[in-house]
């Protein structure tokens, strides 16, 4: 059985919400769902949480994760690449446990409505694909906010961002497009330690419905999540 580290991460600070991580939703701190559902991981063989904050490492040894560290300052600012906190938990559990992982799993408090299926099934789809260096979870763009209705100006021109939009077009007939939900992330552990890289050349993904894809990042955004929560849409 491969080795496996889930990296929760979990930053002090939040400009958009405040103490985003450890804010109730529901009944519960927003980092506890990621918590209790990666823990019921069957691939996961370790599982923590990296943060900078003290009150965040409470919160989750309350909720049953690991905390072996509090990240250095200089990996807790707003512009931190979430690379050098992986490469950072990684030296550090391999030293403390005298392993050498295999893959590592990036799993974001701001993802409360993942379940164990997406972990496992992404994780499992990066295995069963050797060629490839990271397995990231997918779901499918709202046609509302599909990349053909995305435009620029030139001057007081519009034209199309990226892909142009036949005239006349249905939303109905648009191809399906897809985008990362920000719930599970994989990588192979040398592609990070060694390539000094998060995603590689060669992605793969696993598809979840956008009811489990919410990623919360501004106020809308929690009341979203709220709402789901409440009429158990999620």
């Amino acid at each position: 059985m491969p080795n496996i580290l889930g990296v929760i991460t979990a930053r002090g600070k939040s400009k958009g919400i405040p103490h985003k991580n450890i804010k109730i939703l529901g009944d519960k701190p927003l980092i506890a769902y990621t918590i209790e559902v990666a823990k019921n991981s069957e691939l996961i063989t370790h599982l923590i949480t990296s943060t900078d904050d003290r009150e965040i490492a409470e919160i989750a040894k309350k909720y049953g994760c690991n905390v072996p560290f509090l990240r250095p300052k200089e990996l807790g600012r707003d512009d931190t690449p979430t690379l050098s906190v992986l490469q950072h938990a990684t030296t550090f559990m391999e030293k403390k446990l005298g392993i050498k992982f295999d893959y590592l799993v990036i799993l974001q408090p701001t993802s409360p409505f993942r379940i164990v299926e997406d972990i496992d099934k992404t994780i499992q789809l990066l295995i069963d694909t050797p060629e490839a260096d990271s397995a990231v979870s997918i779901c499918e763009v709202e046609k509302n906010h599909h990349p053909m209705k995305a435009k620029r100006l030139e001057g007081n021109r519009v034209l199309p961002y990226c892909i142009e939009e036949p005239e006349g077009s249905r939303r109905q007939d648009y191809p399906v497009c897809y985008k990362r939900s920000a719930a599970v992330y994989v990588q192979k552990r040398d592609l990070v330690m060694k390539k000094n890289r998060l995603y590689g050349d060669y992605i793969v993904g696993h598809i979840v419905p956008r009811e489990r894809s919410i990623d919360i990042d501004t106020e809308y955004d929690w009341l979203r999540a709220e709402y789901m929560l409440k009429n158990k849409k999620c």
